[in-house]
């Protein structure tokens, strides 16, 4: 008897397609225990999208939680393989604060995992998969993307003082020029107010970025967004988004990072990004960078006509 698979839930259904999309990319399936150690999450709670987490004392005493997220436990588990790359995928039920409910549900998250030594390639690699994977959920998509790196060397370029670095963030992610005015001198509004622009032009967004960035780490950060989103161009051109409101103050992303979303859904439905500064803390040598597709938000979902 064939399966049919419109008896599926929305969300049941983007999970056979993202696995045979990943599968045939090379990605390998990732399993994973249902507990971790509440340390882990406690101690990188600005890394999870939900700040709640289920904890319970097992019989020995020691403290667990039911895993609010995937890629803390995958880091957690990860082996540091010189000159090598790890790719991964997932499909994990996760236990979380649900942003319809707002109360803890269990949910349904899929996504990929990088590790290694992250290049170029696999910068480009994950990000056209997070491309083609909105393309599975929806026709109408947009992937919203930016580079972390480079906030972070133009707010050392033109010294922003460190007391009002969080506020500049907070400014970037409301596109709130008024606050950018109120905390920074001419010259540094000047050159970061680039950064509270949506451009849907690539090249539009690379020139006027250009233009603020000229320390050598700042035209590094800028030549990595160029090279992904030159890539991106190509399949994409007319769904990708340079918009540096997906960047957050969080400490975790490194370079890379976007934000997909898909007509009829007002959240995203997927995030990920570049993320070797939390590798590191996690006392990782290799790189990362990976993505989540959010299926919770998929549930009563409907294409359009």
């Amino acid at each position: 008897m064939k399966f049919d698979q419109n008896i599926l839930r929305n969300d049941e259904k983007a999970v056979f397609s993202l696995r045979s999309l990943y599968l045939s990319r090379g990605y390998r399936p990732f399993k994973m225990r249902k507990f971790e150690e509440y340390d882990l999450y406690s101690k990188n709670k600005e890394f999870l999208v939900s700040e709640g987490v289920i904890s319970f004392t097992d019989t020995d005493g020691k403290l667990l939680a039911l895993k609010p997220d995937v890629t803390l436990s995958i880091i957690n588990n990860a082996k540091d393989l010189p000159g090598q790359v790890e790719k991964l995928f997932y499909n994990e039920n996760v236990y979380r604060i649900s942003g319809d409910s707002h109360s803890y549900k269990e949910i349904m998250q899929t996504g990929v995992e990088c590790v290694g030594a992250v290049t170029e390639a696999e910068r480009l690699e994950v990000t056209v998969l997070a491309a083609q994977s909105l393309e599975l959920i929806s026709g109408a998509f947009k992937l919203c993307i930016a580079h972390t790196g480079l906030v972070l060397a133009l707010l050392a370029q033109y010294e922003v003082a460190d007391s009002v670095k969080a506020q500049v963030f907070t400014a970037i992610n409301e596109k709130n020029a008024r606050l950018l005015e109120s905390i920074c001198t001419a010259e540094q509004l000047e050159a970061l107010k680039v950064l509270l622009v949506t451009y849907d032009s690539a090249d539009a967004a690379i020139g006027a970025l250009a233009e603020s960035a000229k320390t050598e780490e700042a035209v590094a950060a800028l030549q990595e967004l160029q090279n992904v989103v030159g890539g991106l161009q190509k399949d994409f051109a007319d769904k990708l988004v340079v918009d540096f409101s997906v960047v957050s103050d969080n400490s975790y992303y490194s370079g890379i990072v976007f934000k997909g979303f898909v007509d009829g859904i007002a959240d995203r439905v997927l995030s990920g990004g570049q993320y070797d500064k939390l590798m590191e803390k996690m006392g990782k040598k290799a790189g990362a960078i990976g993505f989540a597709v959010y299926l919770d938000t998929l549930e009563r979902y409907e294409q359009p006509a």
